[in-house]
């Protein structure tokens, strides 16, 4: 029996985790599939209540008792340092190894992107993303701190085993998932050193999926090209911080980060799961939050966890509420978080 640790965290997390348990709990029982599912209590309050983040022991826990972690958001104003959201997030990414950062992006209706003349086929990829490397380690400083001739540095850190394995990551989802193009976004015109890098193990792991069709673009071209031409793109690897960009970019083609899921992934080691929006503090607690990514990101677990079937059923029932307008206010429908779950586990009990 698969067992997952819920961590719904901060602001709308408890209220969007509450709604993807309940759907998790509903095709589970449709589907005949077991799931334990802990709740965790780590977050802003518990920080502010005993000053403990996640312990090592915590950490150790979760990686040698679970199969899958579920995070909801974290991110609170009582705790303006973060502190706690830093030590959780970056450090189950970190210390667990979860190179992958897997961002799917697809329009289901076209009403939702905000480019003219797009078809919903037009907008449907997965970026790839290396997630514990880059400028994203923490190495670098500062000298002279506050005065006119402060100095800042970051570093920005590629190895090749990172930058293999994320590329490898890439080509392997697309054979699997039946996906044609692979494209790395770089800027090796202006970072040589990096973008060399990328591209000569690029071009190496390419000739062995020669059925994948590869190619290599700066990444601000593909900026200006993926607004251009979607469809073109089917999926991309990038590395910490390009792939932190192009991400949300092609969340906005597609409705934005309200319908956004994400996973942190290392093949045998517990993957993290979570919505890419955060904790929006302002609207906590007003039943407002829209709980699609949530619910998406659930879909994402369930397939990594090996119920692809009970996956492909959660997003279709995420879909039919999409095109339906059984949708929270800022997908235009007149919901709020509670009906919107309730509406897709009624979706799923039809497929019983």
């Amino acid at each position: 029996m698969p067992r997952i640790a819920l961590i719904p965290g901060d602001g709308i997390g408890p209220e969007v985790t509450a709604e993807a348990r309940k759907v998790l709990e509903s095709v589970a029982a449709s589907e005949g599939l077991a799931l334990d599912l802990v709740q965790w209590p780590h977050g802003a309050q518990r920080y502010l209540d005993t000053g403990a983040t996640i312990t090592p022991e915590e950490m150790a826990e979760l990686e040698r008792d679970y199969d899958a972690i579920m995070l909801g958001a974290l991110g609170d104003p009582r705790v303006p340092g973060n502190e706690h959201a830093r030590d959780i997030l970056l450090g189950l990414r970190f210390k667990l190894d979860l190179y992958i950062n897997l961002r799917p992006v697809k329009l289901v209706d076209a009403r939702f992107s905000p480019l003219k003349g797009v078809a919903a086929a037009d907008v449907d990829m997965v970026i790839v993303r290396e997630n514990t490397e880059g400028v994203y380690v923490g190495l670098g400083g500062t000298f002279k701190r506050g005065t006119p001739d402060e100095l800042a540095i970051e570093e920005d850190v590629n190895t090749r085993k990172g930058v293999e394995r994320i590329v490898r990551a890439a080509f392997a989802y697309a054979r699997e998932h039946g996906r044609r193009r692979v494209t790395l976004a770089d800027k090796a015109n202006a970072m040589p050193n990096a973008g060399g890098l990328y591209r000569r193990v690029f071009a190496e792991v390419a000739r062995e999926y020669g059925e994948i069709t590869s190619s290599a673009m700066y990444v601000d071209a593909m900026a200006m090209d993926m607004v251009l031409h979607p469809a073109k793109y089917d999926v991309v690897v990038a590395s910490n911080l390009f792939g932190d960009i192009l991400s949300d970019l092609a969340a906005a083609l597609a409705g934005g980060l309200g319908i956004a899921p994400s996973a942190n992934l290392h093949p045998g080691k517990p993957g993290l799961f979570e919505p890419v929006h955060g904790s929006a503090p302002d609207i906590a607690g007003q039943d407002r939050a829209n709980p699609l990514a949530s619910v998406l990101t659930a879909a994402l677990m369930l397939e990594h966890l090996g119920n692809a079937g009970a996956a492909a059923r959660v997003e279709a029932a995420v879909d039919a509420s999409i095109r339906a307008g059984a949708t929270t206010p800022d997908l235009g429908g007149t919901l709020g978080t509670g009906a919107v779950g309730d509406w897709i586990c009624r979706e799923l009990e039809k497929g019983r």
